[in-house]
This record gives C-alpha cells, structure tokens and sequence, in this order.
C-alpha cells in the first residue's frame, strides 16, 4: 500500500456510502469505517474528495490506486433491543470489521465551552439521542455477546468521560470490564481514562480483566494542550507519565497507549521526539491525523485537517521508532493501536 495515497486518502476521504459510521462522540474524527487491503480504515466520507471507489477498487480520477475496498455492512446485532427497550446501536458501536467500542459514560465534566477538548463532541450524540447517557454493566454485556455472537466482533474497547471522583470514571470501567468477560470469557478488552489521582485503580482495571489501556494525552507540548484541552490540559505532564508507568508495570511493554494528534500546531520534530521517549516508556504513541467533526469548537472555528504531507511525514517517522523498538500496533491485545483504522502507523509499518 503507497504511504503517499494512504495519508491523502486519511485526511482527503472518499467518496463512498458507508452503512456504518461514527458521526459523533469522544475522539477526533468522524469517519466511515471500510476494509482497505484487509485492514480496518477509517476514512472521511467526503462527497468532494478525489478518490472514489469503483468495483471494490479505489480511484483516483481515472486512476487505479491499486487499493481494494470493502464497505463494511450494517452489523446484526443493532437491530436488537434490550428488555426495556433500548437498541443495541445505543450502548455500542462496530468500529472497523470486528471491534465493539462504547462511551460507558457519555457525559464529560470538562465539556463546558470554557474546558472542552476543541476536537471532542462526546456530548453531541448524547443530545442527538443517538447514545443514551450511561450504559451500565448488563447491558454491555448483553451487547457484547450478541455483536461476538452474530457479527464475530473480536475485541472491545470501553471509554469514558471524565468524572468528578478522584477515579475519574475508572472504577465503573473495571465493573463493565468484568461483566462483559463474565458474559464472553476471553474478549480482549481496552480501557481508556485519564490519569486518575489514585494510580491503583490502574491495577483494578487489569485485575478486572481489561488486556490493555488507553491513558490519552493528545499532545506533549504544553502550550498545545492550554489551547486545545484546556480542562484536561490542567491535568500535569507528570501525573500522565505517573500513570503510563503504572500502567507499563501493570500491563506490559506495548499494551499501554496514547493518543497523539497530528495537526494541532506541534512542531513535526518535538512531536516524533515525543513519541520516541514514549515509546522507551513502554507506550505506544498512537499517531492520528486530526480531522475536525461537526459540532467541536475547533470546526466552528474554521480549523481544517492537517496536510497529507505532514500525516505522512510523523507516520513514517513514528512507525521506523515502533519497529526499531519492536513495538508493533498489531501486537497489542485490544484497543486503538491494535485496530489501528483511525491512523496510518499500520500502513507505514508501526
């Protein structure tokens, strides 16, 4: 797969139908979820973009980029519901071909204008009642068996908004992580949070059964988080390297990660820097281009995605540090980076 098509493609987009979607919600992109060459992608579905998909292949103009795609089809398991009535789209979403990924907590006590992460809607699909509010630990995993069950989901990924406890959310994760595997033994399991005040419920969350985590800091440049997280900004450096310590110790070199977003305004250099000591750490610098969705401050504000030549850039910078350092996004157990739909680390090799 060429890099250069694969980065345009990642900020540009396609145009195609996608039955399944992600308009909405934590995170920093909306996108389609397809199967490119047999990986989970997410691209922008963008009635504009260049590319266009023909005959499983996709195009560029006239051109055949050598890439094949597969539209990913709607899964079974969204037209149920539970007893009380709530559908299963609700409490979980297919992400990629095979991974169930749920907001357990929809509600996020930093989403006021004044705090709100710039890239962040988690509350948008929340009020678009697309999602409901919190999903309790039976539902999940109600969900979860039916999605392995009928649409063979392979892993799950659970995160959260921040909550007001010293936890922050953490400790209602580990009840869900243990519910579900009460309910599916054996499903690879992420769980993503903040850095909690008590680093020991890092430790509940992989005696609960969670097979990796997600500790997200978006940037390492302080001047970039005071602008684009201003409540999680506040959260200090040394409480994030604090827990991804704790969580290497806990669950192992290479099954910690973080985000890391391309197009805030870092320096290309200090961010693969960045992700190189991360990377000595233990953890996984999961590079992903920013793409502004509908509804985020950063998209009323005119900010537009990055250029495919600077995605392409830290990509391949990133991706030469993770092989070198033997740290491979496949290699995780569950989460993000194992999926690896919403970056193009996989396609350059990390």
């Amino acid at each position: 797969m060429s890099i250069d098509v694969r980065a345009d493609l990642a900020v540009r987009g396609v145009r195609a139908p996608t039955p399944v979607r992600r308009p909405a919600g934590a995170g920093p992109s909306d996108d389609g979820h397809v199967v490119l060459d047999g990986q989970n992608v997410t691209f922008p579905i963008n009635p504009e973009s260049p590319y266009s998909v023909r005959g499983g292949r996709v195009w560029l103009g006239n051109d055949d980029t050598g890439l094949s795609l597969d539209v990913i089809r709607r899964p079974k398991f969204y037209d149920l519901s539970t007893i009380d009535g709530v559908s299963y789209e609700r409490i979980a979403r297919l992400h990629g071909k095979d991974v169930l990924a749920t907001t357990v907590v929809q509600t996020c006590i930093r989403y006021g204008e004044e705090q709100r992460c710039r890239f962040c809607t988690i509350e948008e699909s929340l009020r678009g009642g697309t999602t409901i509010a919190a999903k309790t630990p039976a539902q999940l995993a109600e969900v979860a068996e039916a999605a392995v069950r009928l649409d063979g989901v392979r892993q799950m990924v659970m995160t959260t908004g921040t909550t007001s406890g010293p936890d922050r959310g953490a400790r209602n994760l580990a009840r869900c992580v243990r519910a579900v595997l009460a309910a599916v033994p054996g499903l690879p399991v992420q769980v993503q949070i903040e850095p909690p005040a008590d680093l020991s419920v890092i430790d509940d969350l992989h005696d609960a059964g969670a097979a990796s985590i997600g500790i997200h800091v978006e940037s390492l440049d302080d001047t970039v988080r005071r602008r684009w997280m201003p409540g999680k900004g506040s959260v200090s450096m040394a409480e994030y390297e604090a827990a991804w310590d704790r969580a290497v110790a806990a669950f192992g070199r290479n099954q910690v990660s973080t985000y890391l977003l391309i197009g805030l305004g870092e320096d290309p250099d200090e961010l693969v820097a960045g992700a190189a000591t991360l990377i000595a750490r233990g953890v996984y610098p999961f590079v992903v281009p920013f793409r502004p969705m509908a509804g985020t401050l950063a998209r009323r504000d005119g900010v537009t995605a990055p250029a495919p030549s600077l995605v392409r850039d830290v990509s391949t910078r990133v991706a030469a540090l993770l092989r070198e350092a033997g740290m491979i996004g496949a290699d995780q157990k569950a989460g993000c980076a194992a999926c690896g739909a919403c970056g193009v680390l996989q396609a350059a090799g990390g």
